[in-house]
């Protein structure tokens, strides 16, 4: 894969796309590669904003409008950084799923006006994250129209496939912050035992698998990143979502199945990409 593939952003002229422009304005500049504007829509629904911008009613802008804001705001933050576009007359999942071919990374925000980033309750995020084809970012945790830099000086990672722990790594040898590893356990109810002194064993038990299984999951990192290492009992999501307010980037994966379009989003995903506090990565994983 050519390492000069684009940082790939979704556009709609909404706040939130606009944030996620900064957000990819940066990480293109991050992976010294060009970045990518892409807005979306149906034939009819430019025709009717057309005949609106012609007859002087507001209706959000004329695709290229919105395009042309997005490109100058990339090139106010970043003045040497290589910006192309595209209007793209088709449904917008489509249209980001097949961008994501040729992307390096696919970032989106999570609302927005006419279908190209809608809150993640609708279908077009939902889909493009569950088919992209490179890692989707999807900038989540800011409620004005900036995207502000790391605060909290580290990036969360749900202890996955290689494919995502090597994404984490790479992310913070970037950004030059520790990666923290994420491991969830739980006890099933039917394990618990009213025995006070055999109360506790279960859960020990539980928690030392976990150990183990993060410990297993790791033991290739590069030196090069500092590592830290946390189990911590509860639902996966939730304890993902938790660690999500102390984080500057929250990174899991999402298992690609054979014979099966697309990936699988499973409850974890779903539940981090509704209520995560910072930007969230899907990365594409082979079962």
């Amino acid at each position: 894969m050519s390492m000069d593939l684009p940082v790939v952003v979704g556009v709609d002229g909404s706040e939130p796309s606009l944030r996620a422009v900064d957000w990819a304005s940066d990480e293109a500049v991050l992976r010294t590669v060009p970045l990518r504007i892409v807005n979306a829509c149906l034939w009819e629904r430019y025709e009717g904003a057309a005949l609106a911008h012609d007859l002087g009613k507001p209706a959000g802008g004329l695709p290229q409008d919105l395009v042309r804001d997005a490109v100058r705001r990339a090139g106010t933050r970043h003045p040497d950084l290589k910006v192309t576009s595209e209007v793209v007359f088709e449904e917008p999942e489509y249209a980001l799923v097949r961008e994501s071919r040729n992307a390096c990374a696919l970032v989106t925000g999570t609302r927005g006006r006419g279908g190209m980033t809608e809150a993640l309750l609708g279908s077009v995020s939902l889909t493009v994250a569950g088919h992209a084809h490179c890692p989707m970012i999807v900038v989540r945790g800011s409620h004005d129209n900036q995207a502000r830099a790391g605060r909290q000086g580290r990036i969360v990672v749900g202890v996955g496939e290689k494919t995502t722990l090597d994404f984490a790594f790479e992310e913070a040898r970037r950004r030059a912050v520790p990666v923290e590893a994420v491991r969830a356990w739980r006890c099933p109810a039917h394990e618990t035992t009213d025995h006070p002194l055999l109360a506790g064993e279960p859960a020990r038990l539980h928690e030392q698998q976990a150990v183990q299984a993060l410990d297993a999951a790791l033991q290739d990192a590069p030196a090069g990143v500092e590592l830290r290492r946390r189990t911590a009992e509860g639902y996966a999501r939730t304890v993902l979502v938790d660690a999500s307010h102390h984080a500057d980037l929250l990174i899991l994966g999402a298992r690609r199945r054979p014979r099966h379009f697309g990936l699988q989003l499973g409850r974890v995903a779903h539940g981090v990409l509704h209520h995560s506090a910072c930007p969230v990565v899907i990365v594409p994983e082979q079962a």
